[in-house]
């Protein structure tokens, strides 16, 4: 996974984002305001199905599966919005294309972070999988084998990966600079400015919430405060701070991950490994296979739960990829942003 290189630029250098609601002597049209609303309801129904049912969902890596899923269909409903608002590149500001290809390409760096640390707890994941295989032979130094898969394992998963910690970087740039750029003489710019806004809380919290996860630490936790004047907002403050809430209880009680199938996995490994004999040819030592099964069923799980969270971002990331595709090519050639893009089949990228 790789992304192209573009030089940074400011994100998101915006004003106060409530002045391209009702600006003096500007109304939007009913058109407008029935594609704005459409985009607005959809937003708070997609946010009101990741709010989980029980505080246990939280963190699971099917929930933050569902939280990429549901991240790609944001962005892709950005880019229905735009060709519905048939807006021609040449009406763009500047600054809107500014904004978005600084959104697209930090976007893209963090789906890169996030990839290496699902593929970093894979290569972790492999040294139980040879643990449990040397536990099950015949060997006579099946035990000694095991044990030093099992010590791999808790070296490596202790390890940092600094792609991750950088993202708290990315993330604190976005925070920090969330007001929406002004708009003047156009409605439809107003119309794209307000959906954006919705986009960007979005994506700024799902990309902090994971990164907390990967991290293992609260820096990477951001919070945030959405005014009620969007349609949105009660969704997204309710998920918010249920999400926010117990992540900080769960960092507080000192856990060594907050990531539900590996603490599972991590509390299987504290049961077995004390009782590995640590000599090669321990005579008439047998171990308890529940505690071998239950090691291998909380492996099992961790890596299906990873597969289905690597196939979220990069869904995600081609998602990211193909609209900046998208409003390069409409640059050059001058044609509506997305109309070949609407054209194709972008849903396809987008995680099922």
């Amino acid at each position: 996974m790789s992304r192209p290189q573009e030089p940074h630029r400011p994100f998101f250098p915006f004003g106060n984002p409530f002045r391209m609601i009702s600006p003096k002597g500007s109304t939007l049209s009913p058109q407008l305001l029935a594609v704005l609303h459409a985009f607005e309801i959809t937003l708070g129904e997609r946010l009101k199905k990741l709010t989980p049912k029980s505080n246990d969902e939280i963190l699971s890596l099917s929930w933050m599966s569902l939280a990429m899923q549901m991240l790609s269909e944001t962005h892709n409903d950005i880019k229905t919005l735009i060709t519905d608002l048939d807006l021609p590149v040449h009406d763009w500001d500047e600054k809107w294309i500014d904004v978005y290809l600084d959104i697209s390409v930090k976007l893209l760096d963090i789906c890169i972070a996030f990839s290496s640390e699902i593929s970093r707890l894979n290569q972790g994941n492999l040294l139980l999988q040879c643990a449990l295989h040397n536990l099950n032979s015949a060997s006579s130094n099946q035990f000694s084998r095991a044990r030093s898969s099992l010590d791999g394992w808790k070296q490596h998963i202790g390890s940092k990966n600094p792609r991750i910690e950088k993202c708290g970087g990315i993330l604190d740039n976005l925070v920090g600079s969330l007001d929406l750029p002004k708009v003047k003489k156009s409605p439809k710019g107003k119309v794209l400015m307000q959906a954006m806004y919705g986009v960007k809380v979005q994506t700024v919290f799902v990309c902090s919430v994971l990164a907390v996860a990967f991290s293992g630490s609260t820096k990477n936790l951001v919070d945030l405060e959405v005014a009620e004047t969007y349609r949105w907002a009660p969704e997204f403050n309710s998920l918010h701070n249920l999400v926010n809430e117990e992540l900080r209880v769960r960092f507080s009680g000192g856990r060594f991950t907050v990531l539900k199938e590996l603490e599972a996995v991590d509390s299987a490994f504290k049961e077995l490994y004390p009782i590995i004999p640590d000599v090669a040819d321990p005579i008439g030592t047998e171990l308890d296979l529940k505690t071998v099964e239950q090691l291998g069923r909380a492996t099992e799980k961790l890596s299906e739960g990873l597969d289905l969270l690597a196939k979220g971002v990069d869904g995600f990331f081609q998602v990211v990829l193909t609209g900046r595709d998208a409003l390069l090519s409409n640059l050059r050639s001058g044609g509506t942003v997305y109309d070949h893009v609407s054209r194709g089949n972008i849903g396809a990228q987008a995680v099922n």
